[in-house]
């Protein structure tokens, strides 16, 4: 592949950023971002898709527990159509059901400073969807 993913946890206020390695197996962190607008979310993500180049992101997609399309799902999908329209790479989907619950079970396991969990929950949610999303697509080349 040799070539970055990066994985987006969107939030109202804030969004976590991940990306992958070069060769698409692991996620990392990169940041929070914090905005008003997706104007504004777009532009500081400006800085992101230069730095690291991707061919695909992938983004949460917060469905509700009996898997419906909610109004947090739809104004992600609108979202969505602005970061295709904006850079023009391909964006897919990962379902995102439980994914703060986890941040903050991995958190605690770690040790994590409850008052710092706050300032790092989106980044490790974006890492915890772009991983979900490597895991699955290597599982599927694996299966092959």
């Amino acid at each position: 592949m040799e070539k970055r993913i990066i994985g987006l946890d969107y939030g109202e206020a804030r969004t976590g950023v991940a990306v992958s390695d070069l060769l698409g197996i692991t996620a990392q962190g990169v940041i929070s971002i914090k905005h008003k607008s997706d104007k504004e979310l777009l532009e500081n993500l400006d800085e992101y898709i230069e730095e690291y180049k991707p061919y695909k992101i992938v983004i949460g997609f917060p469905l509700n527990m009996n898997a419906t399309i909610g109004p947090r799902a739809q104004k992600t999908e609108k979202f969505i159509k602005k970061l295709q329209e904006r850079y023009d790479i391909k964006v897919e989907k990962v379902d995102e059901r439980l994914t703060t619950v986890s941040s903050h079970k991995t958190m605690t396991m770690m040790g994590t400073n409850k008052n710092k969990k706050k300032s790092i929950v989106d980044i490790m949610s974006a890492v915890i969807i772009l991983q979900t999303y490597l895991d699955k697509k290597s599982n599927i080349k694996e299966e092959v």
